[in-house]
């Protein structure tokens, strides 16, 4: 009886990791390179020398993973370069894919 005990109480006390989401910028042909540089450096907390090169990488394909986050922040940061792409007149489309 013990063992079960034992197995009952281990179980109960693994911990799940949340599931994680990326947050995919896709590229478009108004929002100007620059303010996608700021974005990934301001919202995403890239070095200067990365947001370019991930800037790249969307301008030359469809879209990049901007980060991989916790549903929550990934749905926030997601939200807050639309609403900043928004304020500046820009149709930048970020989105929280669940991985």
């Amino acid at each position: 009886m013990a063992a079960k005990e034992q197995i009952k109480e281990q179980v109960k006390n693994q911990v799940k990791l949340p599931r994680q989401y990326q947050v995919v910028i896709y590229n478009d042909d108004f929002t100007p390179m620059d303010f996608v540089v700021e974005v990934l450096v301001d919202i995403f907390g890239k070095e200067e020398a990365a947001a370019v090169a991930l800037m790249m990488e969307i301008h030359k394909g469809q879209y990049a993973v901007a980060g991989v986050y916790p549903k929550d922040i990934a749905v926030t940061k997601a939200a807050q370069a639309v609403q900043w792409a928004r304020q500046e007149g820009y149709p930048l489309k970020v989105e929280a894919i669940c991985v």
